[in-house]
């Protein structure tokens, strides 16, 4: 068992001032059998009065648990902030938590719905028999991270796995679709995974596949399985269905976004 501390910001400046803002996010760690939320601090700027009794709590269909609320007043500015404690590493492997999910994340959605290039890749990869399916699942994982090139600035949000496949460049996102991708090809149900990754930068997002029962994670970019160094926020069918930020305003003209993810050991 790992603890990890994190700290999760987002700002939006605005080019003209909004009069409102609606706004959902997907920045609390979920409890599972890998890994527990142990402390939890959020805040939202401006309307740091209207924060206690505007906002709220939920969790979508897919477990993720999410903070919702609205800033009424005007402001050019907007600052979110999410940042604790999370104990990982206590199983290398979470329970099939809800069987009656299972078909969605068995079949190609959105932006995991293969190609020709992917299905051809997919039949070129020579998986041995006799492997079980965790192994075959690395092996899969293997094969991508030796095929494809992390490169900043190829893809865009909405690039598919296919789209970004065509060039073999992209990052985590595409990795990790790419991944779920390959892995409903083979038959394993699989489920797009966004989190933090130790160390300083941006959120992450990697995959993981239901092998004999239980759900394994892989992280394609650092061709690892994941252990003690990841904090999972939100899982779907690919990452439209667990973006960690969301929202609605009215006015602001054009707007500048600003994240930044720090995750460092505890006892560090």
């Amino acid at each position: 068992m790992r603890k990890l501390t994190f700290d999760y910001s987002m700002r939006v400046d605005y080019e003209t001032p909004v009069a409102n803002c609606y706004y959902t996010f997907k920045c609390i760690p979920a409890d599972t059998a890998r890994q527990r939320l142990e402390e939890i601090r959020l805040s939202v700027k401006p309307g740091a009065e209207e924060f206690p009794k505007e906002t709220g709590r939920g969790t979508d269909s897919f477990g993720n648990r999410f903070l919702y609320g609205s800033v009424r007043s005007s402001h050019d500015s907007f600052l979110f902030c999410a940042s604790g404690v999370v104990s990982v590493g206590l199983s290398d492997r979470d329970p099939l938590e809800n069987p009656a999910m299972l078909g969605a994340y068995r079949y190609p959605h959105g932006l995991t719905v293969p190609g020709e290039g992917l299905r051809n890749y997919w039949e070129s990869v020579r998986l041995p028999e006799e492997d079980s399916a965790f192994r075959k699942c690395e092996r899969l994982m293997h094969c991508l991270y030796r095929d494809f090139t992390y490169e900043k600035g190829v893809t865009q949000v909405n690039t598919t796995a296919e789209e970004a496949w065509r060039q073999r460049k992209g990052v985590c996102q595409d990795y990790a679709h790419i991944l779920v991708t390959l892995y409903r090809l083979a038959g394993f149900p699989a489920r797009y995974v966004m989190g933090m990754l130790l160390g300083e930068g941006y959120s992450h997002a990697w995959a993981e596949a239901l092998c004999d029962g239980s759900w394994y994670a892989f992280d394609p970019t650092n061709d690892c399985v994941v252990t003690d160094s990841h904090i999972r926020l939100g899982v779907g069918r690919d990452a439209s269905d667990c973006r960690i930020n969301r929202g609605v305003i009215h006015g602001g003209g054009a707007q500048t976004q600003t994240v930044s993810v720090i995750v460092r050991d505890a006892d560090a």
